[in-house]
């Protein structure tokens, strides 16, 4: 059986998303709105601009839905989506969703001009992945039940917690559907 994913359609490289998730073997819709989430099996939450994310979420009354949506429902924050996920964002009073026990630093490797790929190893995804990275976060502390995925230069750039699946870069920026893959079966529930 075919899963069915979901990409949040308010900002970011949506289609890149959508694209990935296809290649990966899922149905896929773009998610704007409450009505959007029925039949979901897991959702995208792509790069954009956090603050600005939250606010078309409050806008079309969806942030209360993600929420309900996260309690049995994967989930795969990319860049502002991990910030999104976050329960502690350096700066700021409180979180977002609030849906992962991390620490995130926001635009930590610098401004949009000091974006940059690196070749990163994903543990249960693979060697030599193409990490792009635009205005990203890092993740400075992962909790107790938070499996680091991989690290550049010292700094937590991808990580997972149980059903939810975090990347501070750009996957859906390459070719390569690896990352996406394992959020497939993750929604899947193989792995």
């Amino acid at each position: 059986m075919t899963v069915k994913i979901g990409v949040l359609g308010l900002q970011g490289a949506v289609s890149e998303h959508v694209k990935a998730l296809e290649s990966a073997g899922a149905e896929v819709s773009v998610v704007k709105n409450v009505e959007d989430f029925d039949g979901l099996d897991g959702l995208v939450m792509p790069g954009g601009e956090s603050t600005t994310m939250r606010r078309l979420m409050d806008k079309y009354g969806i942030f209360d839905k993600i929420k309900d949506f996260a309690i049995d429902k994967p989930i795969f924050g990319t860049c502002a989506g991990l910030i999104l996920m976050a329960k502690k964002i350096e700066g700021r009073k409180g979180p977002h969703l609030g849906l992962l026990d991390i620490d995130v630093k926001r635009n930590a490797f610098g401004r949009q001009v000091a974006s940059f790929e690196a070749d990163l190893n994903i543990k249960h995804v693979g060697e030599h992945f193409n990490g792009v990275f635009i205005r990203a976060p890092y993740i400075e502390k992962a909790g107790d039940g938070v499996e680091v995925l991989a690290t550049y230069n010292d700094k937590i750039v991808a990580c997972r917690d149980g059903h939810f699946l975090t990347a501070a870069f750009h996957p859906e920026l390459t070719n390569d559907a690896r990352l996406h893959e394992y959020f497939v079966q993750l929604v899947e529930g193989k792995v």
